[in-house]
């Protein structure tokens, strides 16, 4: 569950920072607001994932942070038109290999 937990959060913290981006410096009202309730929610759920399981915090922080960080960038290229160079492209595999490197070293 503890692990759930975490990857809807991460998923929450893609859809914040995509509302935060809509939101224009948070001068338009309804992003503004869904920005700030998801975030909310995403923090709920990394603090529940790590208190269930006594989720290491590294771990956990490093996972929702990864989750977020690679869920943006594709966000970014899909909706937003953002470039998708071989170099991006190779640095959110190391974030994706990172992530799952501190799954399987957590043990579970």
């Amino acid at each position: 569950m503890a692990w759930i937990s975490l990857l809807v959060a991460g998923i929450l913290e893609v859809v914040w920072a995509y509302s935060m981006k809509q939101s224009a410096g948070f001068t338009r009202p309804i992003p503004s607001v869904v920005t700030l309730v998801v975030m909310i929610a995403s923090f709920a759920l990394l603090a529940m994932a790590m208190a269930m399981r006594m989720m290491p915090l590294g771990t956990a922080y490093a996972v929702w942070t990864g989750i977020g960080a690679i869920g943006a960038f594709v966000v970014g290229i899909v909706a937003l038109g953002e470039p998708r160079t071989p170099l991006r492209v190779l640095a959110a595999s190391l974030i994706v290999a990172g992530i799952l490197l501190m799954k399987f070293a957590a043990g579970d």
